[in-house]
């Protein structure tokens, strides 16, 4: 058993770091986050750098990497800025459909201008009816001869607004239920899309959020993603590499927020020494840094297996679940130990915790992580 990254892995995750040093100002990233605005000029530049799309064929513009090096660029980004890093992250969100099931000539079409830093792209799944329950879905898409037909409104949606396209969940077969759900591409210009924004959030507010409608869109019929009945299983396939890289995102979070708390209770003297001297900040540290240790062992795990081939949604979920709530416990640990401070924006670790808890939250909330786990350990009941 080898815990070790190979040479060409350490190469990636020491150029995204030394990228994310040089790239992310924090006066800027304080800027950015106050005015709820997307770090274009760094995404081009990661874009330029291939840190982006990284995972997609060399002939779509990326490096044919998997999700562990996916996952080493993610968790350096989000280290050095937990804003910027899930920006970035989710600049490329959903493109990974089109890559496991698109047809060449979509490929060629949706993938390289991602790559490129030409276009983000977005996945439009859930509804405001039904949430976490992707089993049901009110957005419908009837076949008119060569055009597929698109009523609906999604909400949550990651880049609305800022995408090129939208990889859609729609129901094309009323009677099936989930069984009866496609997964259609539709280019964000389409004639009949609205997008409206869900309003300040407490987190990542340098992605945008917004509710998507769809009256009457039409789209050609080869904009069909994969096999038409199959959107929900081709979802849940998604899923399993998606989270993965939200795992990365809690980690590289809760590292970041640990850093910070290391370096102050370093640097600063109470009661005549320094705040690490004491046994209760040293008992913290030793959590935090446990916590986290244990997040990205999972978290790797998870990507390495999925790499292999042997795609495991219990451990994607755990990974997930586990990164996720080390994230937010990190982050509010690192507040405590900065007191006062850490509630001031300029010290960083507010905005940490504030972005750490969104981990918990989209692709699937913790609940539904522990539905998942518990559900393969526990299997069917007669």
């Amino acid at each position: 058993m080898d815990f070790h990254l190979t040479k060409e892995q350490q190469d990636i995750q020491q150029a995204a770091r030394e990228f994310a040093a040089g790239e992310f100002d924090k006066e800027l990233a304080l800027e950015l986050d106050e005015k709820h605005e997307f770090p274009t000029d760094i995404w081009q530049k990661a874009c330029q750098e291939g840190f982006v799309g990284l995972h997609f064929p060399e002939e779509y513009g990326g490096a044919e990497y998997g999700v562990v090096e996916n996952v080493l660029v993610v968790e350096e980004f989000c280290r050095r800025d937990s804003g910027i890093g899930a920006a970035l992250m989710l600049a490329d969100f959903a493109s990974e459909n089109v890559l496991r099931f698109g047809t060449d000539e979509q490929k060629e079409k949706y993938l390289p201008p991602v790559a490129a830093g030409e276009a983000i792209s977005a996945g439009a799944i859930t509804e405001p009816d039904h949430g976490s329950d992707i089993t049901s879905m009110n957005t419908t898409a009837v076949r008119e001869g060569d055009e597929w037909v698109i009523n609906g409104v999604k909400t949550f949606i990651t880049n609305a607004g800022l995408c090129k396209y939208y990889v859609v969940i729609c129901q094309t077969d009323p009677e099936a239920g989930h069984r009866g759900q496609s997964m259609i591409l539709v280019d964000a210009d389409a004639e009949g899309i609205e997008v409206a924004d869900v309003g300040n959030k407490m987190g990542i507010r340098m992605t945008a959020t917004g509710e998507v409608s769809y009256k009457d869109v039409r789209v050609p019929a080869s904009n069909l993603l994969g096999t038409e009945g199959k959107g929900f299983y081709q979802i849940l396939e998604f899923f399993d590499e998606s989270r993965i890289e939200t795992a990365a995102q809690g980690l590289g979070t809760a590292q970041g927020a640990f850093d910070r708390a290391l370096e102050y209770v370093k640097g600063r003297e109470q009661f005549g020494k320094k705040i690490a001297q004491f046994q209760a900040t040293q008992h913290k540290i030793a959590d935090m840094a446990t916590k986290i240790e244990l997040a990205r062992l999972i978290t790797y795990k998870a990507a390495w297996n999925f790499d292999q081939g042997r795609i495991d949604p219990t451990l994607t979920s755990m990974a997930k679940f586990y990164a996720g709530r080390t994230a937010v416990e990190v982050a509010d640990e690192a507040i405590q130990m900065l007191g006062g401070y850490g509630y001031i924006t300029e010290f960083e670790v507010e905005r940490f915790y504030r972005d750490a808890k969104i981990c918990e939250i989209y692709e699937g909330t913790r609940e539904i992580q522990k539905h998942t786990i518990a559900n393969a350990i526990i299997g069917k009941l007669k």
